[in-house]
Protein backbone atom coordinates (compact mmCIF):
# COMPACT_ATOMS: atom_id res chain seq x y z
CA UNK A 1 0.00 0.00 0.00
CA UNK A 2 1.45 3.50 -1.01
CA UNK A 3 0.46 5.69 2.59
CA UNK A 4 2.80 7.24 4.54
CA UNK A 5 2.57 7.10 8.13
CA UNK A 6 2.41 10.71 9.68
CA UNK A 7 5.52 10.00 11.04
CA UNK A 8 7.27 9.11 8.36
CA UNK A 9 5.72 12.24 6.84
CA UNK A 10 7.45 14.26 9.44
CA UNK A 11 10.83 12.24 8.73
CA UNK A 12 10.68 13.06 5.35
CA UNK A 13 10.30 16.61 5.74
CA UNK A 14 13.73 16.66 7.69
CA UNK A 15 15.43 15.73 4.80
CA UNK A 16 13.65 19.02 2.30
CA UNK A 17 15.81 22.47 2.93
CA UNK A 18 13.67 25.13 1.71
CA UNK A 19 14.68 28.69 1.83
CA UNK A 20 12.26 30.43 4.08
CA UNK A 21 12.24 34.04 5.51
CA UNK A 22 9.23 35.45 7.70
CA UNK A 23 9.19 38.86 9.44
CA UNK A 24 12.85 39.69 8.11
CA UNK A 25 14.32 36.69 10.06
CA UNK A 26 15.56 33.61 8.09
CA UNK A 27 13.90 30.47 9.16
CA UNK A 28 16.09 27.26 9.32
CA UNK A 29 13.45 24.52 10.59
CA UNK A 30 9.98 24.58 9.39
CA UNK A 31 9.25 21.41 12.37
CA UNK A 32 10.29 23.20 15.19
CA UNK A 33 9.07 26.93 14.19
CA UNK A 34 5.48 27.65 15.73
CA UNK A 35 4.41 29.32 12.79
CA UNK A 36 5.29 27.07 10.24
CA UNK A 37 4.38 23.75 12.33
CA UNK A 38 0.65 24.57 12.10
CA UNK A 39 1.08 23.77 8.31
CA UNK A 40 3.36 20.68 9.01
CA UNK A 41 0.56 19.48 11.64
CA UNK A 42 -2.00 20.06 8.79
CA UNK A 43 -0.94 18.07 5.86
CA UNK A 44 0.50 15.15 8.70
CA UNK A 45 -3.25 14.61 9.63
CA UNK A 46 -4.18 13.89 5.86
CA UNK A 47 -1.46 10.95 6.48
CA UNK A 48 -3.16 9.77 9.97
CA UNK A 49 -6.80 9.92 8.48
CA UNK A 50 -5.85 8.03 5.70
CA UNK A 51 -4.65 4.90 8.00
CA UNK A 52 -7.59 5.40 10.67
CA UNK A 53 -10.17 2.86 9.98
CA UNK A 54 -12.92 5.45 10.68
CA UNK A 55 -11.75 7.80 8.65
CA UNK A 56 -10.01 5.73 5.72
CA UNK A 57 -13.29 5.79 3.20
CA UNK A 58 -13.07 9.41 3.09
CA UNK A 59 -9.06 9.72 2.80
CA UNK A 60 -8.41 7.12 0.24
CA UNK A 61 -9.22 5.61 -2.51
CA UNK A 62 -7.96 3.11 -5.67
CA UNK A 63 -6.04 4.47 -8.08
CA UNK A 64 -5.68 2.17 -11.40
CA UNK A 65 -2.69 4.47 -12.56
CA UNK A 66 -0.48 2.27 -9.85
CA UNK A 67 -3.41 -0.28 -8.79
CA UNK A 68 -3.37 0.40 -5.39
CA UNK A 69 -4.63 2.76 -2.35
CA UNK A 70 -3.42 6.18 -2.72
CA UNK A 71 -4.45 9.24 -0.49
CA UNK A 72 -7.39 11.00 -2.05
CA UNK A 73 -5.05 14.08 -2.40
CA UNK A 74 -2.81 12.50 -4.88
CA UNK A 75 -5.94 11.39 -7.05
CA UNK A 76 -7.49 12.11 -10.50
CA UNK A 77 -11.53 12.07 -10.49
CA UNK A 78 -12.30 9.61 -13.21
CA UNK A 79 -16.18 9.07 -12.54
CA UNK A 80 -18.82 11.76 -11.04
CA UNK A 81 -18.29 9.11 -7.77
CA UNK A 82 -14.72 10.36 -7.38
CA UNK A 83 -15.99 14.08 -7.94
CA UNK A 84 -18.70 13.85 -4.93
CA UNK A 85 -16.28 11.75 -2.76
CA UNK A 86 -13.70 14.80 -3.55
CA UNK A 87 -16.23 17.03 -2.44
CA UNK A 88 -16.80 15.55 0.99
CA UNK A 89 -13.14 14.66 1.69
CA UNK A 90 -12.71 19.21 1.42
CA UNK A 91 -15.60 19.17 3.46
CA UNK A 92 -14.09 17.01 6.37
CA UNK A 93 -11.01 18.27 6.19
CA UNK A 94 -12.35 21.85 6.94
CA UNK A 95 -14.13 20.90 9.63
CA UNK A 96 -11.34 18.91 11.02
CA UNK A 97 -8.45 21.17 10.84
CA UNK A 98 -10.10 24.63 11.01
CA UNK A 99 -8.08 25.83 8.20
CA UNK A 100 -6.80 25.04 4.90
CA UNK A 101 -5.84 21.65 4.27
CA UNK A 102 -2.64 22.46 2.03
CA UNK A 103 -2.48 20.12 -0.47
CA UNK A 104 -6.21 21.23 -2.04
CA UNK A 105 -4.45 23.46 -4.09
CA UNK A 106 -2.14 20.67 -6.00
CA UNK A 107 -4.85 18.25 -5.91
CA UNK A 108 -7.05 20.08 -7.67
CA UNK A 109 -3.79 21.22 -10.38
CA UNK A 110 -3.88 17.36 -11.03
CA UNK A 111 -6.64 17.27 -12.95
CA UNK A 112 -6.27 19.89 -14.73
CA UNK A 113 -2.51 19.23 -15.81
CA UNK A 114 -3.78 15.65 -16.79
CA UNK A 115 -6.64 16.67 -19.13
CA UNK A 116 -4.47 19.16 -20.74
CA UNK A 117 -1.33 17.26 -21.54
CA UNK A 118 -3.44 14.89 -22.56
CA UNK A 119 -5.38 17.46 -24.94
CA UNK A 120 -1.65 18.64 -26.07
CA UNK A 121 -0.31 15.56 -27.06
CA UNK A 122 -3.50 14.99 -29.16
CA UNK A 123 -3.62 17.78 -30.83
CA UNK A 124 -0.27 18.96 -31.32
CA UNK A 125 1.95 15.45 -31.42
CA UNK A 126 3.63 16.48 -27.87
CA UNK A 127 4.87 14.29 -25.06
CA UNK A 128 3.76 16.21 -21.94
CA UNK A 129 0.67 13.55 -21.49
CA UNK A 130 3.17 10.07 -20.54
CA UNK A 131 5.82 13.09 -18.60
CA UNK A 132 3.00 13.72 -15.93
CA UNK A 133 1.84 10.45 -15.80
CA UNK A 134 4.99 9.08 -15.06
CA UNK A 135 5.40 11.98 -12.33
CA UNK A 136 2.01 11.28 -10.92
CA UNK A 137 2.79 8.07 -10.75
CA UNK A 138 5.98 8.67 -7.93
CA UNK A 139 3.69 11.34 -6.15
CA UNK A 140 1.18 8.25 -5.75
CA UNK A 141 3.44 5.73 -4.93
CA UNK A 142 5.74 7.59 -2.92
CA UNK A 143 2.75 9.45 -1.10
CA UNK A 144 3.46 12.72 -1.23
CA UNK A 145 2.46 16.18 -0.70
CA UNK A 146 1.94 18.44 -3.44
CA UNK A 147 0.93 22.17 -3.03
CA UNK A 148 0.10 24.43 -5.94
CA UNK A 149 1.26 27.69 -7.88
CA UNK A 150 -0.94 30.26 -9.92
CA UNK A 151 -1.24 33.52 -8.56
CA UNK A 152 1.41 36.44 -10.35
CA UNK A 153 2.16 39.86 -8.97
CA UNK A 154 1.41 40.83 -12.60
CA UNK A 155 2.34 44.17 -14.41
CA UNK A 156 -0.04 46.80 -14.76
CA UNK A 157 -3.42 46.12 -16.05
CA UNK A 158 -3.52 48.91 -18.19
CA UNK A 159 -0.54 47.24 -20.03
CA UNK A 160 -0.39 44.19 -22.07
CA UNK A 161 2.60 41.82 -20.86
CA UNK A 162 5.00 42.63 -23.29
CA UNK A 163 4.81 46.14 -22.66
CA UNK A 164 5.95 45.68 -19.08
CA UNK A 165 9.11 47.14 -17.46
CA UNK A 166 9.63 44.82 -15.48
CA UNK A 167 9.29 41.21 -17.53
CA UNK A 168 9.24 39.18 -14.55
CA UNK A 169 6.23 40.27 -12.94
CA UNK A 170 4.66 36.86 -14.76
CA UNK A 171 6.87 33.74 -14.26
CA UNK A 172 8.71 33.23 -17.50
CA UNK A 173 11.21 31.00 -19.25
CA UNK A 174 14.58 32.35 -19.18
CA UNK A 175 16.65 29.73 -20.95
CA UNK A 176 15.83 26.05 -22.54
CA UNK A 177 18.55 23.62 -23.35
CA UNK A 178 18.79 20.14 -23.98
CA UNK A 179 18.49 19.22 -20.30
CA UNK A 180 15.75 21.48 -19.72
CA UNK A 181 14.20 25.02 -18.85
CA UNK A 182 15.79 27.76 -16.55
CA UNK A 183 12.66 30.11 -14.65
CA UNK A 184 12.33 33.64 -13.20
CA UNK A 185 9.66 35.23 -11.90
CA UNK A 186 6.97 34.43 -8.32
CA UNK A 187 4.11 33.11 -7.28
CA UNK A 188 2.01 34.79 -4.72
CA UNK A 189 -0.24 34.04 -2.40
CA UNK A 190 0.60 30.56 -2.09
CA UNK A 191 -0.45 28.22 0.83
CA UNK A 192 1.78 26.34 2.49
CA UNK A 193 4.05 24.84 -0.32
CA UNK A 194 6.98 25.04 1.92
CA UNK A 195 5.99 21.84 4.50
CA UNK A 196 5.00 19.81 1.15
CA UNK A 197 7.55 17.96 -0.97
CA UNK A 198 6.20 19.18 -4.91
CA UNK A 199 5.07 22.30 -6.78
CA UNK A 200 3.04 22.34 -9.37
CA UNK A 201 3.47 25.30 -11.17
CA UNK A 202 0.80 26.77 -13.82
CA UNK A 203 -0.05 29.91 -15.70
CA UNK A 204 -2.23 32.39 -13.80
CA UNK A 205 -3.59 33.50 -17.11
CA UNK A 206 -4.27 33.14 -20.23
CA UNK A 207 -1.19 34.16 -22.77
CA UNK A 208 -1.32 35.10 -26.60
CA UNK A 209 1.38 35.09 -29.62
CA UNK A 210 4.29 36.50 -28.63
CA UNK A 211 3.83 35.19 -25.18
CA UNK A 212 5.43 31.86 -25.45
CA UNK A 213 7.84 31.98 -22.68
CA UNK A 214 4.88 33.02 -20.13
CA UNK A 215 3.30 29.43 -20.78
CA UNK A 216 4.45 27.22 -18.79
CA UNK A 217 3.59 24.62 -16.58
CA UNK A 218 5.76 22.13 -14.38
CA UNK A 219 6.38 20.16 -11.15
CA UNK A 220 9.80 21.60 -9.05
CA UNK A 221 10.73 20.11 -5.46
CA UNK A 222 10.13 22.84 -3.03
CA UNK A 223 13.58 23.28 -1.76
CA UNK A 224 14.72 23.58 -6.04
CA UNK A 225 17.98 25.60 -5.99
CA UNK A 226 16.98 29.10 -6.39
CA UNK A 227 13.70 29.29 -4.80
CA UNK A 228 12.70 31.32 -1.69
CA UNK A 229 10.19 31.42 0.27
CA UNK A 230 8.72 34.74 1.75
CA UNK A 231 5.90 34.01 4.52
CA UNK A 232 3.26 36.12 5.35
CA UNK A 233 3.32 37.68 9.15
CA UNK A 234 -0.05 38.75 10.64
CA UNK A 235 -0.97 39.68 13.78
CA UNK A 236 -1.57 35.80 14.28
CA UNK A 237 1.84 35.23 13.63
CA UNK A 238 3.30 37.16 16.33
CA UNK A 239 0.57 36.15 18.96
CA UNK A 240 1.22 31.98 18.10
CA UNK A 241 5.22 33.33 18.24
CA UNK A 242 4.99 34.55 21.67
CA UNK A 243 2.37 32.40 23.15
CA UNK A 244 3.55 30.51 26.13
CA UNK A 245 0.66 27.28 25.62
CA UNK A 246 -0.95 27.06 22.81
CA UNK A 247 -4.64 26.49 24.44
CA UNK A 248 -4.20 30.22 24.43
CA UNK A 249 -4.82 30.20 20.75
CA UNK A 250 -8.24 30.21 18.55
CA UNK A 251 -6.75 27.09 17.00
CA UNK A 252 -3.97 25.36 19.09
CA UNK A 253 -2.88 23.19 16.67
CA UNK A 254 -3.50 23.87 13.38
CA UNK A 255 -3.24 27.87 13.19
CA UNK A 256 -4.59 30.02 10.57
CA UNK A 257 -3.80 29.95 6.71
CA UNK A 258 -0.19 30.33 6.14
CA UNK A 259 1.16 31.26 3.10
CA UNK A 260 3.64 33.05 1.33
CA UNK A 261 5.48 34.53 -1.56
CA UNK A 262 7.66 31.89 -3.69
CA UNK A 263 10.01 33.26 -5.87
CA UNK A 264 12.14 31.58 -8.58
CA UNK A 265 15.48 33.09 -9.26
CA UNK A 266 15.88 31.23 -12.50
CA UNK A 267 15.29 27.60 -11.11
CA UNK A 268 16.19 24.80 -13.23
CA UNK A 269 13.92 22.12 -13.88
CA UNK A 270 14.32 19.06 -16.09
CA UNK A 271 12.04 18.20 -18.90
CA UNK A 272 10.53 15.30 -17.55
CA UNK A 273 8.67 17.68 -15.23
CA UNK A 274 7.97 20.14 -17.55
CA UNK A 275 4.05 19.76 -19.10
CA UNK A 276 4.02 23.21 -20.79
CA UNK A 277 6.35 24.92 -22.71
CA UNK A 278 5.12 27.80 -25.13
CA UNK A 279 1.82 26.50 -26.53
CA UNK A 280 0.02 29.31 -25.36
CA UNK A 281 -3.21 28.73 -26.54
CA UNK A 282 -3.18 25.91 -23.72
CA UNK A 283 -2.17 28.34 -20.83
CA UNK A 284 -6.50 29.51 -21.06
CA UNK A 285 -7.06 25.97 -20.81
CA UNK A 286 -4.74 24.88 -17.58
CA UNK A 287 -6.23 27.88 -16.11
CA UNK A 288 -9.81 27.64 -16.26
CA UNK A 289 -10.02 23.93 -15.56
CA UNK A 290 -7.57 24.18 -12.80
CA UNK A 291 -10.68 26.98 -11.86
CA UNK A 292 -13.60 24.68 -12.68
CA UNK A 293 -12.05 22.17 -10.01
CA UNK A 294 -11.24 24.82 -7.35
CA UNK A 295 -13.87 26.49 -7.27
CA UNK A 296 -16.20 23.74 -5.98
CA UNK A 297 -13.80 23.33 -3.91
CA UNK A 298 -14.01 26.40 -1.83
CA UNK A 299 -17.50 26.99 -2.81
CA UNK A 300 -18.98 23.70 -1.51
CA UNK A 301 -16.88 22.01 0.63
CA UNK A 302 -14.21 23.33 2.91
CA UNK A 303 -16.20 26.57 3.65
CA UNK A 304 -18.71 24.19 4.32
CA UNK A 305 -16.52 22.68 6.72
CA UNK A 306 -15.78 26.11 7.96
CA UNK A 307 -19.24 27.22 8.84
CA UNK A 308 -19.49 23.80 10.73
CA UNK A 309 -17.35 25.09 12.95
CA UNK A 310 -18.82 28.44 13.50
CA UNK A 311 -22.11 27.04 14.05
CA UNK A 312 -20.71 24.48 16.65
CA UNK A 313 -18.78 27.67 18.70
CA UNK A 314 -21.95 29.88 18.53
CA UNK A 315 -24.11 26.91 19.58
CA UNK A 316 -21.75 26.02 22.60
CA UNK A 317 -22.04 29.96 23.59
CA UNK A 318 -25.59 30.14 23.24
CA UNK A 319 -25.37 27.51 26.22
CA UNK A 320 -23.10 28.42 27.82
CA UNK A 321 -24.86 32.00 28.50
CA UNK A 322 -27.84 30.41 28.96
CA UNK A 323 -29.49 31.98 25.88
CA UNK A 324 -31.29 28.49 24.77
CA UNK A 325 -34.64 30.02 24.24
CA UNK A 326 -33.54 33.42 23.08
CA UNK A 327 -35.67 33.54 19.48
CA UNK A 328 -33.19 35.94 17.81
CA UNK A 329 -30.07 33.88 18.29
CA UNK A 330 -32.18 30.49 17.56
CA UNK A 331 -33.08 32.19 13.98
CA UNK A 332 -29.86 33.53 13.62
CA UNK A 333 -28.67 29.93 14.14
CA UNK A 334 -31.51 28.89 11.49
CA UNK A 335 -30.06 31.36 8.74
CA UNK A 336 -26.69 29.85 9.41
CA UNK A 337 -27.71 26.28 9.07
CA UNK A 338 -29.56 27.48 5.54
CA UNK A 339 -26.43 29.34 4.25
CA UNK A 340 -24.36 26.52 5.14
CA UNK A 341 -26.57 23.92 3.42
CA UNK A 342 -27.45 25.77 0.49
CA UNK A 343 -23.20 26.11 0.24
CA UNK A 344 -22.87 22.64 0.57
CA UNK A 345 -25.85 21.46 -2.03
CA UNK A 346 -23.83 24.35 -4.52
CA UNK A 347 -20.93 22.22 -4.31
CA UNK A 348 -22.91 18.54 -4.54
CA UNK A 349 -24.29 20.16 -7.50
CA UNK A 350 -20.94 20.97 -9.65
CA UNK A 351 -19.51 17.55 -8.54
CA UNK A 352 -22.76 15.32 -9.36
CA UNK A 353 -23.46 17.43 -12.70
CA UNK A 354 -19.47 16.30 -13.72
CA UNK A 355 -18.45 15.35 -16.83
CA UNK A 356 -15.41 14.05 -18.28
CA UNK A 357 -13.41 16.85 -20.06
CA UNK A 358 -12.28 16.90 -22.26
CA UNK A 359 -13.97 14.08 -23.86
CA UNK A 360 -11.73 11.03 -24.05
CA UNK A 361 -9.12 12.09 -21.15
CA UNK A 362 -10.82 9.97 -18.57
CA UNK A 363 -10.75 13.48 -16.45
CA UNK A 364 -14.02 14.07 -14.84
CA UNK A 365 -14.32 17.91 -13.62
CA UNK A 366 -17.07 19.31 -12.02
CA UNK A 367 -19.78 21.17 -13.89
CA UNK A 368 -18.84 24.28 -14.60
CA UNK A 369 -22.01 26.53 -14.16
CA UNK A 370 -22.63 24.87 -10.81
CA UNK A 371 -19.14 25.60 -9.99
CA UNK A 372 -18.40 29.11 -10.59
CA UNK A 373 -22.58 29.62 -8.88
CA UNK A 374 -20.99 27.59 -5.64
CA UNK A 375 -18.13 29.37 -5.20
CA UNK A 376 -19.72 33.32 -5.92
CA UNK A 377 -22.66 32.03 -3.53
CA UNK A 378 -20.15 31.04 -0.62
CA UNK A 379 -18.13 34.51 -0.62
CA UNK A 380 -21.05 36.41 0.72
CA UNK A 381 -22.54 33.44 2.54
CA UNK A 382 -19.37 33.16 4.50
CA UNK A 383 -19.30 36.94 5.41
CA UNK A 384 -23.04 36.99 6.31
CA UNK A 385 -22.12 33.64 8.59
CA UNK A 386 -19.44 35.72 10.03
CA UNK A 387 -21.48 38.42 10.62
CA UNK A 388 -24.21 36.50 12.25
CA UNK A 389 -21.13 34.62 14.60
CA UNK A 390 -20.26 38.16 15.90
CA UNK A 391 -23.92 38.94 16.63
CA UNK A 392 -24.08 35.74 18.70
CA UNK A 393 -20.69 35.97 20.12
CA UNK A 394 -20.89 39.56 21.26
CA UNK A 395 -18.28 42.09 21.91
CA UNK A 396 -16.27 39.94 23.89
CA UNK A 397 -14.98 38.19 20.65
CA UNK A 398 -12.98 41.45 19.91
CA UNK A 399 -12.41 42.55 23.98
CA UNK A 400 -11.66 39.34 25.48
CA UNK A 401 -8.68 39.56 27.95
CA UNK A 402 -6.11 36.58 27.14
CA UNK A 403 -6.53 33.15 28.43
CA UNK A 404 -3.07 33.42 30.46
CA UNK A 405 -4.83 35.73 32.36
CA UNK A 406 -6.51 32.73 33.51
CA UNK A 407 -3.12 31.66 35.10
CA UNK A 408 -2.13 35.15 36.47
CA UNK A 409 -2.70 34.83 40.74
CA UNK A 410 -4.24 38.69 40.87
CA UNK A 411 -6.51 38.88 38.52
CA UNK A 412 -7.31 34.62 37.52
CA UNK A 413 -10.22 34.74 40.26
CA UNK A 414 -11.63 37.80 38.47
CA UNK A 415 -11.72 36.50 35.31
CA UNK A 416 -13.07 32.80 36.47
CA UNK A 417 -16.07 34.68 38.37
CA UNK A 418 -16.83 37.32 35.18
CA UNK A 419 -16.31 35.39 32.37
CA UNK A 420 -18.29 32.34 33.27
CA UNK A 421 -21.75 34.30 32.95
CA UNK A 422 -22.91 32.43 36.17
CA UNK A 423 -23.03 29.27 34.20
CA UNK A 424 -22.11 25.40 34.39
CA UNK A 425 -19.53 26.51 31.89
CA UNK A 426 -16.20 27.19 33.46
CA UNK A 427 -14.35 30.66 32.11
CA UNK A 428 -11.98 28.86 30.22
CA UNK A 429 -14.34 26.62 28.00
CA UNK A 430 -15.84 30.35 27.67
CA UNK A 431 -13.31 31.91 26.43
CA UNK A 432 -11.74 29.12 24.44
CA UNK A 433 -15.01 28.96 22.38
CA UNK A 434 -14.86 32.88 22.08
CA UNK A 435 -11.26 32.76 20.97
CA UNK A 436 -12.33 30.47 18.36
CA UNK A 437 -14.97 32.51 16.95
CA UNK A 438 -12.00 35.40 17.09
CA UNK A 439 -10.41 33.41 14.74
CA UNK A 440 -13.01 33.19 12.22
CA UNK A 441 -14.70 36.66 12.49
CA UNK A 442 -11.68 38.88 12.96
CA UNK A 443 -9.29 36.71 11.19
CA UNK A 444 -7.80 36.02 7.93
CA UNK A 445 -10.57 33.99 6.67
CA UNK A 446 -12.83 36.08 4.78
CA UNK A 447 -10.71 37.96 2.59
CA UNK A 448 -9.27 34.77 1.82
CA UNK A 449 -12.62 33.45 1.32
CA UNK A 450 -13.50 36.13 -1.35
CA UNK A 451 -10.38 35.72 -2.93
CA UNK A 452 -9.74 32.19 -3.14
CA UNK A 453 -9.60 30.45 -6.38
CA UNK A 454 -10.73 33.98 -7.57
CA UNK A 455 -12.42 36.85 -6.49
CA UNK A 456 -16.00 37.25 -7.46
CA UNK A 457 -15.92 39.59 -10.73
CA UNK A 458 -14.17 36.29 -11.97
CA UNK A 459 -16.77 34.10 -10.96
CA UNK A 460 -19.04 36.56 -12.83
CA UNK A 461 -17.01 37.34 -15.75
CA UNK A 462 -17.00 33.18 -16.44
CA UNK A 463 -20.74 32.52 -15.77
CA UNK A 464 -21.41 35.36 -18.10
CA UNK A 465 -19.64 33.43 -20.77
CA UNK A 466 -20.98 29.84 -20.17
CA UNK A 467 -24.50 30.55 -19.18
CA UNK A 468 -26.54 29.33 -21.83
CA UNK A 469 -30.14 30.56 -21.73
CA UNK A 470 -31.25 29.12 -24.89
CA UNK A 471 -33.64 26.62 -22.88
CA UNK A 472 -35.16 29.08 -20.94
CA UNK A 473 -35.86 30.93 -24.33
CA UNK A 474 -37.59 28.01 -25.90
CA UNK A 475 -39.59 27.62 -22.33
CA UNK A 476 -40.94 31.02 -23.12
CA UNK A 477 -41.56 30.62 -26.44
CA UNK A 478 -43.28 27.04 -25.84
CA UNK A 479 -45.61 28.46 -23.37
CA UNK A 480 -46.39 31.37 -25.34
CA UNK A 481 -46.54 29.05 -28.52
CA UNK A 482 -43.85 32.31 -30.40
CA UNK A 483 -43.22 30.48 -33.84
CA UNK A 484 -39.90 31.69 -34.88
Amino acid sequence: MSLMTPEQFEESLKDIKPRIFMNGKKIDNILTNKVTRTVVEANKASYEWALDPEYKNIMTCHSPLINDTVNRYTHVSASVDDLVAKAQAGTFTAEMLGTCIYRCVGYDSFHSLYATTWEMDKELGTEYHPRFLEYLKMVQKEDLSVAGALTEARGSRKQKTLDWEDPYLSLKIVDKNKDGIVVKGAKINISGAFASHYINVLPQAAHYKGEEDYAVAFATPVDAEGITYVCQYTPNSAEREQAEDMEELGNPLYGQRETSMVIFDNVFVPWERVFHCGEYQYSVKLVTRFARTHRMTCGGTCKVGFMNQIIGACKLLQEYKGLDKAGHINEELMEMVVLRETSRACGLAAAYNGGEEPKGSGVFLPDELMGNVSKLNVANAFWRVMALAGDIGGGLIVTMPSLRDLKTPEIQEYVKEYLSFGSDASAENVMKVTKLLQNWTAGLHGVGTWHGAGPVMAQKIMLQRVIDYDHDKWIAKRTLNIKD
